[in-house]
């Protein structure tokens, strides 16, 4: 579901597994499963087998367990394929292999994963859970998430640097939600009170994508605007640099 900056090529852009596993036990982790990696490569599994397969199992326990109520067994689900983020990551350093076909790859499937999750939600709530706001709140939730990569991605790709740390970005999202799910989830093992965690957590992100969103358009504006105002004054001193050879030529 996303690979490291340096095996795959891509800018450097907080992933769930990232977000979810301190540098520590990044460290740790990284450590214990580099055999697995190294097998993996053995057998002629490629990084993006991998990514496809880790995206695969967030997808399943999101659309499989989070309609049906089960948040605590679709967080564990999704939970445990995050550590492909890791494996991929390893192999892809291991085989010194970075491209644009795995940035590609990597950033689309994260938006895929990101709608499973949210979508799984607002399944939940369109069904079962009864409530049509959230059901909203969720919905709202997976569009923001989409536009604020796109904003990022498009201003980006027309030159932009879009130097901005939004109030809520992927990572953010992502860990708020699930953490929020997993909690919600105990209330099926006799834990009272606390499914409220879900609707607090989406509450939560649907402003904060809002903020992160308004963030980055007012960001791109500015650039955008600075960046044509420097393209004019290039154009203007170059303009009278012309004018002044032509006069000295006189």
């Amino acid at each position: 579901m996303g690979q490291p900056v340096a095996s795959r090529g891509r800018a450097a852009t907080p992933t769930l597994g990232k977000a979810m596993l301190n540098k520590y036990a990044r460290a740790f982790f990284t450590r214990v499963l580099t055999p697995f990696a190294a097998f993996l490569i053995r057998r002629g599994v490629s990084p993006d087998t991998v990514t496809l397969i880790g995206t695969a199992g967030v997808v399943a326990g999101a659309l499989v367990f989070f309609p049906r109520g089960e948040f605590f067994w679709g967080t564990i689900v999704i939970t445990l394929f995050v550590f492909s983020d890791l494996v991929d990551g390893n192999m892809a350093r291991q085989l010194g292999r970075s491209s644009r076909w795995g940035a590609f790859l990597d950033s689309t499937l994260d938006r895929v994963a990101d709608g499973a999750v949210f979508g799984g939600f607002a399944l939940w709530y369109a069904g079962s859970g009864d409530d049509n706001i959230l059901c909203a709140v969720s919905i709202f939730c997976l569009a923001s998430g989409q536009v604020v990569s796109y904003t990022k991605a498009r201003g980006e790709s027309i030159g932009l640097p879009v130097a901005v740390n939004g109030l809520v970005e992927r990572a953010e999202r992502l860990v708020i939600s699930l953490v929020a799910a997993g909690l919600a989830g105990l209330h099926g093992f006799g834990v009272p009170g606390i499914d409220v965690l879900l609707p607090i957590a989406l509450w939560l992100v649907a402003v904060g994508s809002l903020v992160t969103l308004i963030q980055r358009v007012v960001t791109v504006r500015r650039e955008s605007a600075e960046a044509e105002a420097a393209e004019a004054s290039q154009v203007s001193q170059a303009g009278q640099g012309d004018a002044q050879s032509s006069e000295a030529a006189k």
